[in-house]
Order: structure tokens, then sequence, then C-alpha cells
């Protein structure tokens, strides 16, 4: 068996019987110390430069129907509905919490999320807990992140979903064209899973470029850009303490004391404003934005990283560090101003750094920027993107020129759907993707990759999954019809 794409520098040699017979482990096993190395291995030789990894039997574990790599706002959709719908799930998660961006990475605001099925699930739960910021808008809103995260951990926990945290994907394997295996790394070390069926929502599209899918990255015809990587810009986003919400609304986006009385753009420009007069400097995200959570919690994303290639680890950290101090210059800055920001600091910077643009896996379909324009219909449409296009400054130059941020670019979109298709994987068999890494052009992946989206991504790939899992199909041979006649019997598009 051989490794699939990004993982050829390092062999796995897999036995698929001889390995389960000697180390197959139930769940509640997976983490003990059972798992690790138990002795070193005489270094094999290598080419110059390079080193030779010794071979060794690894822990076996096959008791999923369907894996889910990533538990962001697709991925933790994606495992609920699979099980919910019948499946044996297992969910990897690389940080230590459910939500992805929208915890580990303080989003702070959900947007494009007025749909039915688990889109709206949430909006109730949340408000039952009284976690979402005080609006009517079912679209756009605000929401208590620790809330959050206790909310879908308890729902994980209910529909029987097996998650692992501070586990990522490290290999992924084939049989033929068919996905069948993927090698984790953990405290517990390197462990296989074996599953019929895999779904990619690690965001970057890791899963799908180490089993070998073509993919895309970037604005490839952006030409003026003098990155390395013609991508959308990182932020980092943070938590604030105020000493007064209520003097600080003229520019908190999401509700004035008249609404309409400011527009979000006025109230970004006044923010502008006040960083570069308490720094010296316009911001590295000149469209920077407030939102009120509750009481005297505000989220704030200021900074902009450019040119960073996310699935790079070295860039990405670079990034982090650079975003965390620029976050806190600007921040004692303001402070240093009085008035209305008197008091202001950070809680905390978000443990993840946000990214907006990564691969983009090919799929049996691409969703195209004439999809936007024209508002497609499809039978196998999964979700209605209402979305405007938004692309924010490729490079430091265009932000300080204000020459794209937040542009569309030209262009205007109409409400439309993603087929199912663009969602499952066309140069490998058994893998599905859901959220920012799905199948589309730079254009149209600025409309859509927004969380609203990805929750009714997570929630298609997780019910074709566990039908096509349960019934020794591929996902590509599931009609969606069938899928969304599923998601109403388990009471999910109702």
């Amino acid at each position: 068996m051989k490794a699939g794409k990004g993982s050829d520098r390092v062999s796995y040699p897999m036995k698929p019987a001889a390995v389960s017979r000697r180390h197959f482990l139930s769940a509640a096993l997976a983490g003990s110390a059972a798992t690790q190395a138990t002795a070193a291995a005489e270094t094999p030789a290598a080419k110059p430069g390079q080193f030779a990894e010794p071979a060794r039997d690894i822990p076996y574990v096959e008791d999923a129907d369907v894996i889910v790599c990533g538990a962001g706002p697709a991925g933790v959709t994606a495992a609920i509905t699979a099980a919910r719908a019948g499946a044996k799930v297992r969910l990897f998660e690389w940080r230590g919490c459910l939500g992805g961006i929208w915890t580990a990475g303080l989003l702070g605001y959900f947007l494009d999320f007025d749909k039915p099925g688990f889109a709206k699930e949430l909006r109730l739960k949340l408000d039952a807990r009284n976690a979402r910021a005080n609006t009517k808008s079912n679209s756009a809103f605000c929401y208590d992140p620790e809330a959050l995260k206790l909310l879908l951990e308890e729902l994980c926990v209910e529909a029987g979903v097996k998650f692992q945290y501070h586990t990522k994907v490290s290999a992924a394997f084939k049989e033929g064209n068919r996905l069948t295996t993927i090698v984790t790394e953990s405290k517990s070390g390197r462990q296989a899973w074996r599953a019929p069926v895999f779904i990619d929502t690690t965001g970057d599209g890791d899963l799908g470029a180490l089993a070998g899918c073509g993919f895309k990255v970037g604005d490839t015809n952006d030409i003026d850009s003098e990155v390395t990587c013609p991508c959308q810009p990182l932020s980092l986003n943070a938590l604030l303490v105020v000493k007064d919400a209520e003097a600080l609304r003229e520019y908190i986006r999401f509700g004035t004391p008249n609404p309409g009385e400011n527009s979000k753009n006025e109230k970004k420009l006044r923010i502008r404003d006040a960083i570069t007069k308490a720094t010296g400097e316009i911001p590295s995200y000149a469209s920077s934005t407030l939102w009120h959570v509750s009481g005297n919690l505000c989220f704030a994303m200021f900074n902009h990283e450019y040119g960073v290639k996310p699935w790079d680890a070295a860039e990405i950290t670079a990034a982090t560090v650079r975003a965390r101090a620029d976050m806190h210059k600007m921040v004692n800055g303001l402070r240093s101003l009085g008035g209305p920001w008197e008091g202001i600091q950070i809680v905390a910077t978000a443990e993840q750094i946000g990214v907006r643009d990564g691969r983009r896996i090919a799929g049996r379909y691409t969703v195209q920027t004439d999809d936007l324009v024209k508002g497609a219909r499809y039978d196998d449409g999964v979700v209605r993107v209402t979305f405007g296009v938004d692309v924010h400054s490729l490079t430091s130059a265009h932000n300080k020129e204000q020459k794209s941020g937040a542009a569309s670019k030209g262009v205007k979109v109409t409400p439309y759907d993603i087929p199912l298709r663009a969602l499952i994987a066309k140069d490998v068999d058994g893998l599905m993707m859901a959220g920012r890494c799905i199948s589309g052009d730079f254009i149209s992946h600025s409309s859509y990759r927004v969380t609203g989206n990805s929750v009714a991504m997570g929630e298609a790939t997780g019910v074709i999954g566990a039908l096509a899992a349960l019934s020794k199909r591929m996902p590509h041979d599931v009609p969606w019809s069938e899928g969304l006649a599923k998601l109403k019997d388990i009471g999910q598009r109702v």
C-alpha cells in the first residue's frame, strides 16, 4: 500500500490483516500506553539530506462507518449529522475544543446563518442558553464562545460521536483509488484508522492533499500580487473587555441605539481612524471591526497577515506571532486615547489564527463565478448561498490604498446553490469535503466560505456519508434526494 501525495517522505508499511490481529484496540483503549513505541529501532540508510524513518507496525482501529477530520463548523456538523443518521462516527480535532474558528479562533460572529436544519437548531439552542448576542437577525449575529464550546460537546456526546482532541491527520492510504486508511499523530503516538467513508473538514484540505487529490490555492489570476501565495489574508481575533460597551456603540457592529444611524462601513472607518491616531499607522486590516458579545465583552478583528501559506507551519507560526504583537499594540494604543476607549484590554487572543483561504480540493463539480452571477439552481443543491463576494486585500499595499478591502471584485451575487457534487472528491473515492476546502474557484470561494454555508455543507456530507457507509455504496452513488429524505426523517430539515 502506498502513501498518498504529501506523505512520500515517510513510508508506513501496512499489513491490514496482521496488524489488525495483533494490535486492534477498542475505542476505550485508543489513547493507552499500548500505542507508544517501546524501543528505538535501527535507523536505515537514507539519501543525503533526508532521514529514513524505520518501518514499524502501529495500532490499528476499525470501529467507525464515517471518519471526520477537523471539528470546525463543517466538521462538527458532519459528525453529529452522520451519527444521528445511524452511523458510527469518529471525529478528530487538533485543538482542545470543538468549533474551530468559532471557538479556538474567536471568530465572533455567524454569517449567512438563516438556514434550516442544524443551523436553525444551533440558533435556538444558543438562545435557550442566552448565549446569542442581542439581535433579531437570524443571518448575522454574535455569540458566547465558551457557551458554544459546551453546547457542541454536549451535542456530540448526545449523538454518540467519538471525538478525540489533540489529534491531527498525518498520512492517508488507498487501495486502488479508494481511501481506506488514515494515520493520525497525537500524544498517543501514531494510530491507524480504517472506515468506508472519510470527510475532510480540515479547512485547508489537509486530508484531500495527503490522499493525492488535486487542488488549487488562492487567486492565480492576480498577477499584480507581489506575494508568493496570492491568498486572502489571515486575521488573529481577540476577546476584549471594555469599560462601557454602550459608550462604544458608534464603533460596534450589529446594533446601535438607533438602527440605521451608522452603517457598517462608517463604524469600520471610525475604528480605523482611532487606531491610526493611537499608533500613527493604518491598521493592518483597514476595515477593523468590533462586535459585542454581552456585558462588557467584545470581539475584535483588527489584524491582517498577508501572503501566508496556511499549510506551512513555520509561516503560520511567524504570522501568529506578528499578529499577536500587532493586536496588543493596537489595543494598548486605543486605551491611551481615553474617552470611550478607557480601560479596554485584551482578555485573550485566539488560539488559532483565522484562515480565509487555503486548498480547494478538486471535486466532481467546481463552483464557478458564473453560478453566483446567474443564481444557479441544482437538483442536488445542498445549500443556497446568499452571502456576497468578500475578497480582502491581498497585500499590505492594497490595504493602505483601500483598493480591495472586503471587495466584491465587481461580482453581484444572486442567491445560488452548491451542488453535492462539489463536496465529493474527484480524484479519490470514499472522500468528501465540507467547508472552505470544497471545489470552487477563487471568487465563488470568497462567497460560500462563511460558516453558515459550512454548517449546511457539513450536514450534507454527514448524511450522505452515513447512507453510503451503511449501504456499502460510494458517496457519489447516493442521490441527494435520499439524503434530504433522511434529514427530514431525523428532524434536521423540517
